[in-house]
């Protein structure tokens, strides 16, 4: 459902539509990980819209 990437460099994580090369430092996420997947302390986290906004648990 979504692909969650690091850049180590400026303490960030991205997460965004799932992609369509792998890419060895990658995680693909199924929608209820997606939802639920936060930063380590510290760091900003990036959401790119992968599906249309849905209720939080």
């Amino acid at each position: 459902m979504a692909t969650l990437t690091f850049d180590y460099g400026d303490s960030m994580a991205v997460l965004g539509p799932l992609s369509l090369v792998r890419e060895p430092h990658s995680f693909d996420l199924c929608d209820r990980h997606a939802r639920r997947t936060s930063a380590p302390q510290g760091w900003q986290l990036v959401r790119l819209r992968t599906m249309p906004a849905q209720p939080r648990d």
